[in-house]
């Protein structure tokens, strides 16, 4: 009850006066039910909150912003693990879908779950695009959590490629976990469309289910190693290099291997863990750098 009743305030930008720090000690204890130790983290949770606040560099603005990452991330490990792009937008009343292909993804740069997927452009509800897509970019995501990187990206529109995978039925997107610049686990988020709703399943270095959840179940189907796994995990920890954490993201189609994002927070960090011990064990993963910032 009283984590809905912060998120629904929070969405209203009733706590946007607070400063960051004391949002994120009020949010913790609302969504976690606990209190924070933000001077001594020890938890993987407490540590995300910990970066938010004290890890504030430059460059991570450009890695969450959706459009300008696929630059920096070509510029790493190579243009052909990019989505192709076909347009940029600064507002939804710019695009023209006479000029679109059949199958298109239309997402915001700024945010999470601005995205609109047409998988047939003459089903396609322009007046629900329109409208979500318009929320989405009025919004500053930063206030949701806190989330630093997030607080300066210039809220654009960008028309992607449809990614569609012809082996499996469903897109899996691999998410890699990399502490310290290094892939410790990942897992897979699935089971979308499905009316027991979103799996999250963990795995280990080798591909074992791990012994946990967070927030979500994990799914009960097997769940294949992907046939690039192993080069997931090179290019993640390319992009992970000199990162206390990051969530590389990653798709498998048709055989090829395609950036998704990179992420700094999952969950917002205030996702619980099933058993508790394993916010601990990820906690322990993760080696905090020297504080850089003072609050703002």
């Amino acid at each position: 009850m009283k984590a809905r009743i912060f998120k629904a305030l929070a969405r209203r930008h009733l706590f946007d006066f607070l400063s960051d720090k004391a949002y994120i000690r009020l949010m913790y204890s609302c969504i976690m039910d606990r209190k924070i130790n933000i001077d001594a983290p020890q938890t993987f949770n407490e540590k995300l909150q910990w970066l938010k606040l004290y890890d504030r560099k430059p460059v991570y603005t450009t890695m969450v912003d959706k459009y300008e990452v696929k630059k920096y991330v070509a510029d790493i490990i190579g243009e052909e693990y990019i989505i192709p792009t076909i347009a940029v937008y600064s507002s939804f009343d710019e695009i023209d879908f006479d000029k679109l292909p059949n199958k298109f993804v239309i997402k915001c740069t700024h945010d999470s779950g601005g995205v609109v997927v047409c998988k047939d452009k003459q089903k396609l509800d322009l007046k629900e695009a329109k409208l979500k897509i318009n929320t989405c970019l009025k919004n500053n995501f930063f206030y949701v959590g806190r989330e630093w990187p997030y607080k300066n990206v210039k809220p654009r529109i960008i028309i992607e490629e449809f990614m569609e995978d012809h082996v499996n039925e469903d897109l899996n997107d691999y998410k890699f976990m990399c502490f310290n610049g290094k892939v410790k686990c990942s897992f897979v988020c699935s089971d979308r469309r499905s009316k027991e709703g979103l799996k999250v399943t963990f795995f280990d270095l080798d591909w074992n289910k791990m012994p946990f959840e967070r927030h979500y179940p994990a799914s009960n189907k097997e769940i294949p190693k992907p046939v690039n796994y192993d080069k997931m995990i090179e290019l993640s920890e390319k992009l992970a290099k000199d990162l206390p954490f990051a969530r590389i993201d990653f798709y498998e189609v048709d055989g090829r291997v395609y950036f998704g994002e990179i992420t700094f927070f999952p969950g917002n960090g205030v996702e619980e863990f099933t058993p508790e011990k394993w916010d601990y064990e990820l906690g322990s993963w993760l080696k905090l750098p020297e504080r850089n910032l003072n609050e703002k």
